[in-house]
């Protein structure tokens, strides 16, 4: 089945809240101390009012509908935004703020800031692995939905690396914040093609009733 780009008004929305993490991820340290934690808590507390956003965008995907794939990828959209964002708050906002009001207390590191790094690494692997499970769902809809190609195919493989390497490098530059844009641009892009055959949602009208039950004859 042949997709074709639907406009950029879809693409830029859906694009948004992965390319803001990857150009977050560009200033964030590499490291907690009492230099860099003030930095490292603002940057957290921006963090936690996006990293929902790119579950949210993924489960747009598959709005409106109610089969198993699309239930797995909202289920899994969902433990990875709760969970995640779990880890930015307790490591990034947690740890960064006391930190910050320790300074030179915080060195050595105290083992309370250690111990809430454990919790929340575990639940960022949790929040991680579930990202990557929605990836490869959303992939496989795709893919099954609108075939191969490059329109289906660039954004397929940028989704399923990006989501893969941030298990490991977070948001980090070089390599977090580049797999965070990679997934920005790939769900924008998965949430901009469409069928040749259905109906433009650029021009701000629903397909009518009519047209969804030809499509779905068609199907």
């Amino acid at each position: 089945m042949r997709a074709q780009f639907d406009g950029w008004g879809p693409f830029l929305l859906l694009a948004a809240p992965g390319m803001l993490l990857g150009v977050t991820g560009m200033t964030h340290p590499h490291r907690l101390g009492p230099s860099t934690a003030e930095h490292w808590f603002w940057m957290h507390v921006a963090g936690v009012f996006v990293f929902p956003l790119v579950g949210a965008a993924l489960a747009w995907l598959v709005r409106g509908r109610r089969d198993p794939v699309a239930v797995g990828i909202m289920l899994t959209a969902f433990v990875y935004a709760i969970l995640y964002t779990a880890l930015d708050v307790v490591s990034g906002i947690g740890n960064g703020y006391t930190t910050w009001q320790l300074g030179e207390e915080a060195v050595p590191r105290p083992r309370a800031i250690s111990l809430a790094f454990q919790i929340g690494t575990r639940m960022g692997d949790i929040g991680a692995w579930a990202l990557f499970a929605c990836a490869v769902l959303v992939s496989l809809d795709v893919l099954r939905r609108r075939g191969l190609g490059v329109i289906t195919v660039v954004p397929v493989v940028l989704l399923v690396a990006g989501s893969w390497f941030i298990r490991e490098e977070h948001i980090f530059w070089p390599g977090g914040a580049i797999s965070c844009i990679a997934i920005g641009i790939a769900t924008g892009m998965l949430g901009a093609i469409r069928p040749a055959s259905e109906p433009s949602t650029t021009s701000g009208l629903p397909p009518s009733g009519d047209a969804r039950a030809t499509s779905a004859k068609g199907a």
